[in-house]
């Protein structure tokens, strides 16, 4: 059976679903991989699917791809655009998109997998296929490894993987050592003293305290960090109150953190908690605020020795001028865990998803265009072509940088 790489695409971007819930998605992916004769396993930590290529004597090398999508309104206009509506964890219907990639990532891992099985007198050792869910949930990869993953696969020698960016179609991204964020989800309950809007001196207005809160924290990046170090704080959600006349009980602060390094993370860490504390008992709060980590994705590292095998073949394949180095990028992943869990090195690379001609001024400015909508928009739409056809001979010429014959 021959894939034909660009209707599946299309097929999967137009289906997104969950994390979690990717039950439609893993179906396709374990009829493919059956077709192409590796031996299938499903329902790895949830709705994960992994496939076993073995070939003879040698090292055994894990392809990654993750599967789910996310809770966004698609705006692209595409003849192939997602209409879907999901269910969420609080069982409200959702909007869900491809917003992030992974159905490129899925369609170039089972794009790779067929050409490995074609050219199998090329090469020798062991290929595992792993579909990954809850990427976005950053649950995926630990509830694969929970569920016995390395006790059904053979332990792998490297993890490899790719994500596609929004930078020009047909470029690679590979950065040794600290290539990904850790990336941190934080919930906020802050406590007052509800009332009516009439009379505010009988209450503890817990409005205020959160937009006080809120500033607040912004100070704790640009004052307590030193110039040296990064990381990207966010508060992405405040939620308070349910009339215009009625002042609530209770705020809720939705927190985001990007760090590159686990002091500057626990720094960071330490201060919200003392600021958020601080700021309630500024404001007579009758009790203590409620601070839950809901989310952490570690920082995700790329072992140097492996990545440096990785860049001098993926140059060699797609010229030196198309391998770029982004330093460390502030979003986050999961796949590391993979790795930790197996004691082996990764190397993850970033594919070039966007039309190469918004990029036109890259030559002359050194600049990359800033309207070139990112990963997470409702308007994200990788380039179909060349970026499957890249993305899969990525993963192919990093495969063989331990599977050669």
């Amino acid at each position: 059976m021959s894939i034909d790489v660009e209707s599946l695409y299309r097929d999967l971007h137009t289906n997104p679903e969950l994390s979690f819930q990717e039950h439609r998605t893993a179906a396709l992916v374990l009829e493919h991989l059956t077709a192409l004769g590796l031996e299938v396993q499903s329902g790895i930590g949830g709705t994960g699917v992994v496939g076993v290529l073995k070939n003879g004597s040698g090292p055994t090398v894990l392809l990654r791809a993750d599967m789910d999508g996310l809770p966004v309104l698609e705006a692209t206009g595409l003849d192939y655009a997602s209409a879907a509506i999901g269910t969420d964890a609080d069982g409200q219907p959702v909007p869900v998109m491809h917003a992030c990639g992974h159905d490129v990532h899925v369609t170039c891992l089972l794009g790779a997998v067929e050409k490995m099985v074609a050219e199998v007198t090329t090469w020798s050792g062991t290929l595992i296929a792993l579909f990954q869910p809850a990427e976005e949930a950053g649950g995926g990869a630990a509830a694969m490894v929970a569920d016995g993953l390395y006790e059904k696969v053979p332990q792998p020698d490297v993890v490899l993987g790719q994500h596609v960016a929004p930078f020009p179609a047909g470029w690679l991204g590979l950065h040794a050592g600290v290539a990904m964020a850790a990336a941190d989800s934080l919930s906020i309950t802050l406590h007052g003293v509800g009332g009516h809007g009439s009379r505010p001196e009988t209450t503890v207005d817990p409005v205020l305290l959160a937009a006080a809160t809120t500033m607040r924290l912004q100070g704790i990046i640009s004052r307590e960090l030193a110039s040296s170090d990064q990381a990207v704080l966010t508060v992405g959600q405040l939620h308070a109150g349910t009339k215009n006349n009625v002042i609530a009980s209770d705020a809720t602060l939705g927190l985001s953190l990007r760090t590159f390094d686990e002091g500057v993370r626990a720094t960071v860490l330490g201060a919200i908690e003392r600021v958020v504390n601080g700021e309630a008992a500024a404001s007579g709060s009758p009790r203590q605020p409620v601070i839950t980590l809901e989310d952490h994705f570690p920082i995700t590292f790329n072992e140097p020795e492996a990545s440096a095998r990785v860049a001098a073949a993926l140059s060699a394949r797609f010229g030196a001028n198309n391998l770029i180095d982004p330093g460390p990028v502030s979003g986050s992943e999961d796949v590391g865990v993979l790795a930790t869990a197996a004691k082996v090195p990764l190397v993850y690379w970033l594919l070039g998803g966007a039309d190469p001609e918004l990029f036109a001024d890259y030559a002359t400015t050194g600049r990359m265009p800033e309207n070139v909508p990112s990963n997470h928009s409702p308007y994200f739409a990788p380039l179909i072509q060349p970026t499957l056809d890249v993305g899969i001979d990525a993963l192919v010429t990093a495969a063989r940088v331990w599977l050669a014959n």
